[in-house]
């Protein structure tokens, strides 16, 4: 039987992400209708509002004009990450900080790694320029430079529920995307255990012949339609909640041009600029810091008196659905699974799954016995390597001024993979083939930039002369390269400012 009428329970970022990419890929065919269902009484979690560079590909696909995403969502722009209180204070500095850009580092195709080991007191990020035009605050683009493409990599900072909106826009108008209003209470499966139709809050049963939950932490039909169970993570990452916190902004203040990840006794704290306010988050693991404790901590972060502050408060439970794709259903977003927002993983591995999804969808039913497995197989390893990166940023640090911090040490928390890597790059640095999977999200660039931005400790190995000589010429090039980046691109706010102000939408 033909795939005709497709359901996607919920909106938000995750809902109207699935829908752009099915939209896209099943559009020619006219008998094809998705329909997104949005209850009027769920909020968006919204929390992270950062993205990776891989976002342009699939906006740039959608048809979305760079310049509506910056205007419509107070978007700006993300040059990298910096990591700051990752490592001690006492033997770094209490103002240490290292970045990880979204550059190569590898300039030139050049592997400098060898040449950097021999002298480490270099910051590691220095091999491309990308970390020094962040920290000047400058943005990734000249007035001049075309849509979606910058003087160095970036991805952005985003309003998320206004995201989510132009979202939903371009899906409606461009793909023949149907919405609905509605409120999804159950629903009925056939004798096979399919899902055949959805119970509405109204009463009204509407049959559809495949969904997708993106129904967020209820993962309505994932989790209570057709019991999938979860793989719980919980003991590799042990931050279990965050406060989350708006903070209105000063229309004349810099917008720094990256995210801040901050850390703190039992966590770290994420500070998110867009355009006219600051998104931030307290995270920490509740087994090792108090309620009353965070939000004393998170008061002081923020300057307030803590008795003025009321965050949303966010449990989070670590893991992902055992399978993503179980009968015809596909679990997406939150209702997929959950990684704290380090490295803004959530929106990374959402559009992943939904571009996959859109490629290796089911046009008729009996399709989806050949497809479901693979499906599976390839989500499954994207969750269980971005879960290992992440806790490589927590395990890597020589903090030990807290309990967490230690407990994070152990290695008996690692998966088998993250340990045989990190035995291997102690006598040799990584290198790109030891990342041989497509679906292993952070390749060698990433893990490189953290890796050594936290002093990894890697044996130096021999290099020639002519090596050295050749590498140390292209670190100096590197740096005129970043100081002439530095004194040619416009400051990010003026940049922003000056679109906003040229900005007419048709």
């Amino acid at each position: 039987m033909k795939t005709r009428r497709i359901a996607i329970i919920g909106g938000g970022t995750a809902g109207w992400l699935a829908a752009n990419h099915l939209g896209y890929e099943l559009c020619a065919d006219t008998e094809v209708v998705i329909t997104v269902i949005e209850s009027a009484d769920v909020p968006i979690i919204g929390v992270g509002e950062g993205t990776v560079p891989a976002l342009k590909t699939s906006l740039r696909k959608f048809g979305i004009s760079e310049a509506d995403l910056l205007v419509a969502c107070d978007t700006t722009f993300k040059n990298g990450i910096k990591f700051q209180g990752w490592l001690d204070a006492a033997k770094h500095g209490k103002d240490h900080f290292y970045y990880h850009p979204f550059a190569s580092p590898f300039p030139d195709g050049l592997d400098i790694t060898p040449t950097w080991l021999e002298q480490p007191l270099r910051n590691f990020a220095d091999v491309s320029i990308s970390a020094r035009v962040a920290e000047a605050g400058r943005s990734p683009k000249q007035i001049s430079s075309p849509p979606y493409v910058g003087e160095v990599e970036y991805a952005y900072h985003v309003n998320a529920h206004k995201f989510a909106a132009l979202l939903a826009e371009n899906a409606r108008k461009r793909f023949r995307v149907q919405y609905l209003v509605a409120t999804v209470v159950d629903a009925e499966r056939g004798e096979d255990g399919a899902i055949t139709a959805l119970r509405m809050a109204s009463g009204e049963v509407v049959p559809f012949d495949f969904y997708i939950d993106c129904s967020g932490f209820s993962s309505l039909l994932a989790h209570q339609v057709l019991n999938v169970p979860f793989v719980d993570k919980s003991h590799q990452l042990l931050a279990d909640t965050a406060l989350v916190q708006q903070v209105p902004t000063n229309p004349a203040d810099e917008i720094p041009p990256y995210t801040l990840a901050l850390a703190h006794e039992a966590g770290w704290i994420w500070d998110i600029p867009v355009t006219h306010r600051r998104g931030t988050g307290f995270v920490y693991a509740s087994a090792h810091m108090s309620e009353s404790r965070a939000l004393e901590c998170y008061a002081r972060y923020l300057g307030v008196n803590p008795d003025s502050l009321s965050p949303r408060k966010i449990p989070m439970r670590i893991g992902y659905r055992q399978q993503f794709w179980f009968q015809n259903c596909v679990s997406l977003g939150l209702a997929q699974g959950f990684v704290e927002p380090l490295e803004a993983t959530s929106i990374l591995v959402t559009d992943f799954s939904a571009n996959l999804l859109s490629r290796n969808f089911p046009r008729f039913g009996e399709d989806a016995q050949a497809l479901r497995r693979g499906y599976n197989e390839a989500v499954t390893t994207t969750w269980e390597r971005v879960i290992d990166f992440v806790q490589l940023h927590y395990h890597l640090s020589d903090r030990s001024d807290s309990s967490f911090w230690l407990e994070n040490r152990r290695s008996d928390h690692l998966s088998e993979t993250l340990r045989e890597r990190l035995a291997r790059w102690a006598v040799r640095h990584p290198q790109k083939n030891d990342f041989t999977s497509r679906f292993d999200l952070f390749d060698v660039d990433n893990h490189l930039y953290v890796l050594y931005g936290m002093r990894f400790a890697t044996r130096p190995m021999p290099i020639s002369d002519f090596e050295r000589r050749e590498c140390l010429e292209q670190f100096e090039h590197v740096t005129r390269a970043a100081e002439q980046a530095i004194r040619n691109l416009p400051s990010h706010r003026d940049w922003l400012t000056g679109l906003r102000a040229a900005y007419q939408r048709p």
